[in-house]
């Protein structure tokens, strides 16, 4: 899937789902590293338990950050399938 996130650096995400876990995490955009480790971190992990952890993250001042923005992209998939 390809997600345009909202009010963050991040331009574009991009993730695959198989038997609802997350693979191929991609930002484009954004804090190259920490979002690397981010992708690293939630692959293989379970879409659920990815929402569950990452929303609501926000960063600054931001209501939203790039860690939200991916529980939100994978709400969006969800409601998709």
């Amino acid at each position: 899937m390809v997600y345009k996130p909202q009010g963050t650096c991040s331009r574009e995400i991009t993730f695959d789902v198989e038997n609802n876990k997350l693979k191929n995490v991609k930002f484009q955009g954004g804090c190259n590293g920490n979002l690397k480790g981010i992708g690293s971190l939630v692959e293989g992990m379970d879409i659920d338990d990815v929402i569950h952890k990452l929303e609501g993250t926000v960063c600054g001042v931001r209501a939203t950050s790039c860690p939200d923005q991916l529980a939100q992209a994978l709400k969006q998939y969800k409601a998709e399938h």
